[in-house]
């Protein structure tokens, strides 16, 4: 085995530019190596930069700064020994499966008997014999995931890149397609040498990868690497798998240190107004409180446990718990989520009260949402324009971050009857002016 890395990602930084003519950092100082041999786990919420960095191995993008080598050359446009699965199976339904497993061998020019035999035996490999002639609306979705891999594999590249391939499908086709794919692994049958997966599940990072790197946000950055040595094939129930799953989520919740410079970055959403809030809602937050105070967690709720219950992936667990965190309502560190006296409070009272103590808790201790309240309550009218606070909230964000962290005051604002909001006429107001 060669001890030569197949890729190298040296102090990798990518930034996109923002209408007001400034930079977007979206991926900061990436340092990445990937061997022979390995499948290495890219572990991150959305919009962390795991999908970003994906594309820049891939040559479909390029670096604001740092390099990337494949063999040792440098990664200029799209190398031929990298493939890619895609999570929204990209096939051509206009094609049969055979010909959209030839394509990329055609792309390449081969003799057309080299094509037919290579792209009859990836098929073959990822269980498609006897499908060859089916169009892609006559497979399942399963069967469809199948094809892109067979499309990847089919070029016998050295490294292929999967970027999230699992996540369209059900619980239990997803899983009999990750296990075909480890056996094929495990026995040297597929024709790569490497393998990067990006994920949002933990528990899937720990099941497939040899290395798992915790991304961070804003920007893209790795906060550590977690290495999975456990033999293959790999037990969920196994208590060295849950401590692995249980570290990472620990990982995921530190409360990272204070840098110098960092500016406006912040760890939880809504600590100033300048801060992009997620779109969760009222229902999601009061289940989770609700599901946290109720027993065995009694309050005080091991992550991994309430996911695995809640059957929430870290997409979805995790703005509902930061949202509560940031409402002062739980505190999330550790690995676990506890509720506050008032998290208890709201979890145990009745509906008219929820609405009051979610009100206090809004105008308290989000900024955005105190401001649509205090410019309302100044107004002699008690009405003022969405636009109105669009535009300020561009002064820190995209447009599209500001109309989504506006929809979520909005949202909450409505629950907790502190304003209303007219869709059809884009206008806050009050309701029962004080």
């Amino acid at each position: 085995m060669n001890n030569s890395p197949l890729m190298q990602c040296s102090d990798v930084g990518k930034s996109f530019p923002k209408p007001d003519g400034t930079e977007l950092l979206v991926l900061q100082g990436m340092n990445l190596e990937l061997f022979e041999g390995q499948i290495i786990g890219l572990l991150g919420r959305s919009g962390s930069g795991k999908s970003t960095l994906l594309r820049l191995i891939a040559g479909l993008s390029e670096p604001s700064a740092g390099n990337l080598k494949f063999l040792g050359k440098p990664i200029a446009g799209p190398a031929s020994g990298i493939s890619m699965v895609f999570q929204s199976f990209a096939l051509f339904p206009w094609l049969t499966v055979f010909e959209n497993v030839a394509l990329g061998l055609e792309a390449q020019r081969l003799p057309s008997v080299e094509i037919r035999k290579r792209s009859l035996a990836a098929i073959d490999l990822i269980g498609l014999d006897g499908f060859e002639s089916a169009y892609p609306r006559e497979l399942s979705g399963g069967m469809r995931q199948r094809v892109g891999f067979a499309r990847a594999l089919v070029v016998h590249p050295n490294i292929l890149l999967m970027d999230e391939p699992f996540s369209a499908l059900d619980v239990l086709t997803a899983e009999t397609l990750r296990t075909d794919f480890l056996d094929l692994w495990s026995e040297g049958r597929m024709p790569i040498k490497g393998v990067i997966l990006v994920t949002h599940n933990i528990e899937e990072a720990v099941l497939m990868c040899d290395r798992v790197l915790v991304f961070g946000s804003n920007p893209g950055r790795i906060l550590s690497e977690i290495k999975v040595t456990l033999p293959q094939p790999r037990n969920r129930l196994d208590p060295s798998f849950r401590d692995l799953v249980e570290r990472i989520y620990v990982e995921m919740t530190a409360k990272p240190a204070v840098v110098a410079g960092a500016g406006r970055h912040e760890r939880f959403p809504g600590l100033g107004i300048g801060s992009v809030l997620p779109q969760v809602s009222s229902n999601l937050l009061a289940g989770l409180m609700e599901a946290v105070a109720a027993a065995p967690f009694n309050g005080n709720a091991d992550l991994p446990k309430i996911a695995s219950d809640l059957q929430m992936e870290i997409d979805d667990l995790f703005p509902v718990a930061e949202t509560l965190q940031m409402l002062r309502f739980a505190e999330v560190e550790g690995g676990d989520i506890k509720l506050s006296e008032e998290g208890v409070a709201f979890a145990q009272a009745v509906v008219d009260d929820r609405k009051r103590i979610f009100a206090r808790h809004l105008l308290t201790y989000v900024p955005l949402a105190a401001h649509v309240r205090r410019v309302l309550d100044e107004r002699a009218s008690h009405l003022a324009r969405k636009s109105r606070f669009i535009d300020e909230l561009e002064d820190f964000m995209s447009e599209e971050d500001a109309e989504q962290t506006l929809r979520a005051v909005i949202r909450w604002g409505r629950y907790a009857e502190a304003y209303a909001y007219d869709d059809a006429n884009a206008m806050f107001s009050l309701e029962n002016p004080t």
